[in-house]
Formats: C-alpha cells, structure tokens, sequence
C-alpha cells in the first residue's frame, strides 16, 4: 500500500499545489489501465514482468521530443535501463495538470486572478496543456519524486527477499543491487507495490551512472523513420468513411446559404452530405472523392461582420497607437525622460501563419451513445469539453486517444476539427476521418498576432541610454485564448466583465532584459477580424524584433559596438552576457561594421537565454539570405542535450521562414495563399549553416521549444543593416 501522503497519487510537491493542501487533501485515483503482467507504481509508470517500464506523459508529443525527456528523468531517479522504458498518453486527471502553461496561455485572459487561485482551478479542472515550453519545467519534480518513489519501493522488496535493510540496496540498470546479489524489476514490481514510502524521499546524488545529462536515443524515432508511428490519418476503423469541409471566409460571422448537392451526388464514392450552420461537409468512401465532393458543392455563404483584410489590419494598428495604451511594466517617470533628442523608430510585424505539415484532422466514432476520437491535440480536456458540448452529452460519454501530432507549432490547441468531426460521426452513424485542405488551414488559421511598435529612447552624452518606452499595438491573444478555449470555463467567465489591462500574452518578452533606469511597454490592444492564436515562438516573436533591432539602432546612434553596447546592460545578468559573447566569439563577431553581414540578437524566456550572431546580404534577386546562424543557449540543466539542440535548431528554421517567408494577404475575408509553396518557405538550399553550443549551466532546466524563434529575426535584420546600410523594419523582410 502506497502512502506518504499519497504522493504517488497526487503527483508529487514538484506540482506546486501548496495553496490549501491541509484543507483540501487530494487523493485522485489513477487508473494506468495495466495489461496483464503489469503493476502500476504510483500514477507515473507502472512496471511489467519483463522488466518493460511504461512512463505516463502527460504533454502531447509535437515533435519536441517531451516523449523522451519526460521518460528519462523517471529513467534516471529509478536507476532504470534506457532499452526498457516506453511511454504512453496519460489519462485525463489533476494529477496531469499543467498550471504552467495555462499561465503562458491565458494570462491576458485571467490577468486579474492570483496566481495561487489560478493553479488550484486548473489543477482541479484537471487541465491537460502542451505549450509554452514547459514540459520540463512543470514536471520535472514530480517525475523525480515519482523515480525516486518505485526505487524505494523496488529496494524495499529486494531488501526483504534478502532480509536486509531497504538503504543497503542500490539500483542500476533496471536491477536492485546489494553487493553480488541482483534482482531484476520485473520480479519485485509487484510485491513493492504493498510497501510504505518513507516520511522523506532520498533522491539520487552524484554523476555516476547517471542518465540525466546524456543524449539518449529519441524513444519515437524509431516508429517515425519506419513508418510505424501512428497518425490520426493513420487510424483506419471498421465501417470507416471520410470527410472533406468547406467554411466561409476568415473573420466575421458566416451562414452557409447553398450548396450544389445534386453535383456531389454525382461524384463517385459520395456518401452524404452533412451541412451546419457555419460549414459543410461531403462524407465519402475515400479521401479523394470527399475533397471532389466539397469542390462540387460550391458552397456559398452569408457574411457579417468585419472579414479579414490585410489593409484593415494595418489601419487597426496605426489607430490602437493613437488611443492610451494599458501600462505592462514600467520604472521611473517615463515622460520626465523622454525629453529633448530623442530617437523615435517604428517597426512592424505581420501575422505568422503555422504551416505545420499536418493540417487539422480528427476521427470520430458514435457508438452505442458514447464518441471516441483520434485526435492531435495540444489540450485533449478542452477539446473532450467542446465535442460533448457540440453533442450535447456528458463529457463522461467521450473518450480522447491522444495522437502523435505531425507539428502543429500551437495550432492543436484549436479544436475545431474535432467539433466537426464528432458532429458529422452522429450525422452519419459511422467511424469518419475529418482532414481539412492546406486551404481551410491557411484560411481558418489561429494565426500570430500582427504588432505594430512605436519605440523611443534618450540617451546620455556618452552613449548610455537614459530612458526607454515601447509602445506595442496588437491583438489581446491571451484574452482571445481564453474567450476561445475557455469560454465554458466558469472562473474564465467570472473575470470577462472585470476591468481590462495589458494582456500578458501580447506584451510577452517586451521588457528589455537589459538594466535600464527608466521604463515603459504599454500594450494598445488592436482589434482585427481575423482570430490570433498561440504560435511557437509567442509574443515573443514580435517583441523581440522591436527590442533588438531598437538596441542596435541605439548602438550605432551612441557611436558604439552593438555587443559591447548590450554587455554594458547586463551587469545584472551573467548567463545572457555569457550567451552574447559566447556567440560572438564561435561567430567571429566582426564588431558589426558596414559592410560585414553581421548581425547580434539576443532574448530570455521561459527561464532559458539565447543570444544568435546571424550572417546576411540579399541575394540575386534582392531578396534576403541567411548563410550562417550562430547561437548560444544556457537553458540550466540540459536533460537530453541532443534535445535541446534539435529544438533550437528546428526554432532558428521556423524563425527563418517567418523572416525570410511570405506572410498570406486577406481581402475580403480570402488569403491569397492556397499551397505551402505560396508561404515561400526555406528550402534545403536556403538553410544556412547552423551552430548551436549548449553553455554548461546548474540552473533549473528552463524551456526550449520557443526559444530558437525570438532572436533569429532581429539578428537577421541587424545583419541586413550591416550589409547594405539600410535597416530593415518589418517582419517578414521583402526584397532590398
């Protein structure tokens, strides 16, 4: 019987639920649902007689590799052999609650709840979240303790095979060991099941043996290279038909008025015809004559509302600087500075589409009144939430198979497809595979905000900078998140009427990392017809572009180097200024000087810092080119550092298509993209050489997934100005 105060069940102190533990003990249980052979050892893995160790993971595997990370911290506090660990999705419980991300996320949305209040109703929600880097830094303790916790219990059971003391007996590679005498996992998992946990956990100390720290082989790599990995396209069910869909533009409120059904019907394999309000879709026999059917449609819609329009977006901007801005930080009296010779720049951003190579799609399947669903899905709660509210039925009567998600970069935290396809399964009374086309995706995209920024600075008579205020137009994402994604949410509804105020979100990465003596980042909350949504990289994308590429201008205005200029700023701050030198140094820094292509960027979040030295000119056909990327990253302690190279690395590509890439145009509620190929993305021969060195770090593991993306564009430009002379200022770069 496992107790200490039911560690194992609740997760663990790692959670960071103090908040009214003694006046709301928790005791979920978890069912792991073992298989013959196997015994759960608290509600984080459970151990078979073959010595198979299946660790639960809670975060959706997007590429990130938190299928490995998250795996391996157990693997390393058990003492466990790597060939024997495996992972599956964990079920939907508090246990798994991700409060973390849900601050990422929703911070504009539920800015005027504390902290602690926010942590207890999502935990107690039982709000499963993959996003905002946080993986590792939300459950690294728990998966810890529970290592820890089987290790104990494993000892404990070989300790009284041999009738010895439990703290006589170590472990290693899936054995409990005591001097000459081993007992393998798979004989004891299920005699330590029935022991008690001590009052304090010992946690492994020393190097030695360790697997932390080592870049251990990805445990869905395999699969993935053989093709044996299952996708959502993947599932094929009994029975089983598919569907294609058409919506109405982006933005506004659409009503679908007409459809050509006599024309689908005449399209080989078409089955039905399932029309709602805002959409219709041609179900068939095969995924090609569901696409001929939805084109034989041709559906016509009713709208209302402003649509999307890349002119109206623009004049959105410009009018949010016009209007006072909410305060996001600010130090000292701002006005009383900004006086005199001041330098006023302005930059832009455009929207940033995902892109991801696989577009929205879910299997359904409405049996015996109950819905299953096969689905990609960043947030599988909300997403089990939304379909029986679309069904009108309990969230008991659904259950969620968590998928191998092909990308995505955030747009799995949308659950529109899933709605759809839960809806056209009770229409039809049959399995149905919903894929919507690289149309509908770009089209209905929850895309990156668009900003606009209004930057000014003062600086001494020797180049220091005594005043610093950015003023940022963009949509509130943080409060459209939680409108969209939480709009059932009964904490999410009491705070919607409460006062407005900068939306955390948004103004995510605005503050400069460097020590400034007097501040402010106002957020002028720009409304737009078109839906923003959560993008790898964050806010962070756009904030870091207006701050980096200011400071560089800043630099040259001082008559100073742009690295020696930042270092000056960081006294407070050794790990960035490490990271700046670092880079500059494997770079070759040339001092940015005219003519040389070289550009320096750097940024903190989500407790990681990076800094990137970038090489750029324009090519041939005036457009601009990225030859090398240098990048330095101290993210603490690296768990698997191959990992983290591989996310760095993938975050500078993504960042690169964002800079260097075409950003779709709306009229009229249409984008004037169809294809990938239209987003110009970089290809094999536009990938630069790419470095990214890991600076050995004690610190608390800090997220990488976002991490490779703020930096890249401002050092790009910053090269760009160095190349040429003249400074590129909105994102993405258009050709010289």
């Amino acid at each position: 019987m496992i107790s200490r105060r039911s560690l194992l069940v609740t997760g663990g102190a790692g959670l960071g639920l103090a908040v009214a533990w003694a006046a709301w003990p928790r005791r979920y249980a978890v069912d792991l649902a073992p298989q013959r052979g196997e015994t759960p050892i608290g509600s984080w893995l459970k151990i078979a007689e073959s010595g198979r160790i299946t660790v639960a993971v809670p975060q959706a595997e997007h590429g990130q590799g938190v299928y490995t990370t998250l795996p391996q911290i157990v693997a390393d506090e058990l003492g466990a052999d790597w060939r024997t660990i495996g992972v599956e999705a964990a079920p939907l419980n508090p246990v798994y609650a991700n409060p973390l991300a849900a601050k990422a996320l929703f911070d504009g949305g539920l800015a005027h709840v504390p902290d602690a209040i926010r942590r207890e109703h999502w935990v107690r929600s039982a709000l499963l979240l993959t996003g905002g880097s946080t993986s590792v830094r939300m459950f690294e303790d728990a998966l810890r303790e529970a290592g820890a916790a089987a290790r104990v219990l494993l000892a404990k059971a070989a300790a009284a095979r041999w009738e010895i003391d439990w703290e006589q007996c170590e472990t290693s590679d899936g054995m409990v060991v005591s001097g000459n005498r081993r007992l393998r996992f798979g004989e004891l998992a299920a005699a330590a099941a029935g022991f008690d946990l001590p009052d304090e956990l010992p946690l492994r100390i020393g190097d030695e043996g360790r697997l932390a720290g080592q870049s251990l082989p990805r445990l869905d790599a395999p699969a993935k290279v053989d093709g044996s990995a299952n996708f959502t396209a993947d599932v094929r069910l009994p029975d089983m038909v598919f569907a294609s869909i058409a919506q109405g533009p982006a933005g506004g409120a659409s009503r679908l008025v007409r459809v050509d059904k006599a024309a689908a019907d005449q399209v080989r394999g078409v089955l039905a015809v399932v029309e709602n309000e805002h959409w219709v879709a041609a179900v068939a026999n095969n995924g090609w004559a569901a696409i001929q059917g939805v084109a034989a449609l041709r559906p016509r819609f009713e709208t209302r509302g402003m649509l999307a329009d890349s002119a109206a977006i623009a004049r959105a901007l410009d009018a949010a600087l016009q209007v006072e801005g909410d305060r996001h930080a600010g130090v000292g009296d701002i006005a009383d500075v900004l006086r005199g010779d001041v330098a006023r720049v302005d930059y832009s951003v455009g929207i940033g589409m995902h892109a991801a190579l696989e577009t929205p799609t879910a299997t359904a399947w409405w049996h015996g009144d109950r819905l299953e669903l096969w689905i990609p899905t960043q947030a599988p709660g909300l997403a089990r939430a939304a379909a029986a509210r679309a069904l009108s039925v309990a969230e008991s009567a659904v259950t969620i198979h968590p998928m191998l998600v092909g990308g995505s970069f955030g747009q799995s935290l949308e659950h529109d497809a899933v709605v759809q396809a839960a809806m056209i399964a009770l229409s039809v009374r049959r399995p149905v595979q919903l894929t919507w086309s690289r149309r509908e995706a770009i089209l209905h995209d929850r895309v990156g905000a668009p900003a606009k920024a209004r930057m000014a600075a003062r600086l001494s008579s020797d180049g220091r900078i005594l005043g610093w205020h950015a003023r940022i137009a963009t949509p509130a994402t943080g409060a459209a998140l939680t409108e969209r994604l939480l709009h059932a949410d009964p904490l999410a509804r009491m705070t919607s009427a409460l006062p407005r105020r900068a939306d955390g979100y948004a103004m995510s990465g605005a503050v400069p990392a460097y020590g400034l003596p007097a501040l402010a980042v106002d957020h002028h909350r720009a409304d737009i017809a078109l839906p923003v949504g959560h993008l790898r990289g964050s806010a962070d994308r756009a904030n870091a572009f207006f701050t980096e590429c200011f400071i560089d201008e800043l630099a040259h205005r001082a008559g100073a180097e742009p690295m020696s200029f930042r270092i000056a700023m960081l006294g407070h701050d050794a790990r960035l200024a490490r990271c700046l030198t670092t880079a500059a140094s494997l770079g070759g820094w040339d001092g940015g000087r005219p003519g040389g292509g070289q550009g320096l960027a750097c940024h903190a979040m989500a407790g990681s810092m990076i800094a990137v030295l970038a090489e750029a000119h324009h090519d041939a056909t005036g457009r601009p080119a990225v030859s090398r990327v240098v990048a330095a990253v101290d993210c603490g302690r690296a768990i698997n550092p191959d990992i983290v190279r591989q996310q760095v690395e993938g975050g500078i590509m993504f960042a690169i298509a964002l800079a260097t890439g075409r950003s779709p145009s709306f009229q009229a509620g249409i984008a004037d993209a169809r294809t990938l190929g239209d987003h110009r993305l970089p290809r094999l021969a536009d990938t630069p050489e790419i470095t990214v060195e890991l600076i050995p770090s004690a610190a608390d593991p800090g997220g990488v997934s976002d991490l490779g993306v703020p930096a890249v564009a401002p050092a790009i430009a910053n090269a760009l100005a160095s190349a040429t002379g003249n400074r590129p200022r909105h994102l993405p770069f258009g050709p010289a």
